[in-house]
């Protein structure tokens, strides 16, 4: 087993190698709004996980998640390649490429804060006029004078 720092460095490397070279030297048209957003390397240094994200072309359009899916399992190779230059370790680690889910993740998260906040405005509205069934303070401890 390798050291954990270790593996955390590396699988920084390969994050930025992998990055790189989707940026400059492969040049699949369907690669072009990936993003590699983390790698995760296994303790024996072995294989590697890539994430990625896609963006649309713009806000309103979907991104093409399985067409960069294809590019990247076409460029593997390339891009193992220049993995094992860039970080010199023993055995080059197998990629394995996993879409990032945290995008929607997040969106997801957003919209339920988005509907937790209408509902705390529905209710902040309701109560502004509504007065207390019983006493104004049902807590109120008596006197000894009004017994």
């Amino acid at each position: 087993m390798a050291d954990q720092a270790r593996a955390r460095r590396l699988a920084k490397r390969i994050a930025q190698i992998v990055a790189s070279a989707l940026e400059h030297e492969i040049k699949d048209p369907r690669l072009g709004n990936v993003t590699v957003t983390d790698a995760r390397v296994t303790g024996d240094l072995r294989d590697a996980t890539v994430y990625y994200t896609v963006l649309g072309d713009s806000l309103d359009s979907e991104p093409d998640f399985p067409g960069a899916a294809a590019a990247l399992e076409s460029a593997r190779g390339v891009l193992r390649t220049k993995v094992g230059q860039g970080t010199g370790v023993r055995y080059t680690p197998t990629l394995t490429f996993v879409p990032d889910r945290l995008p929607q993740d997040a969106r997801t998260i957003d919209e339920l804060l988005a509907k937790a906040r209408e509902a705390d405005a529905e209710v902040a509205r309701l109560a502004t006029g509504a007065k207390p069934a019983g006493e104004a303070d049902p807590y109120r401890a008596k006197d000894d004078n009004e017994e």
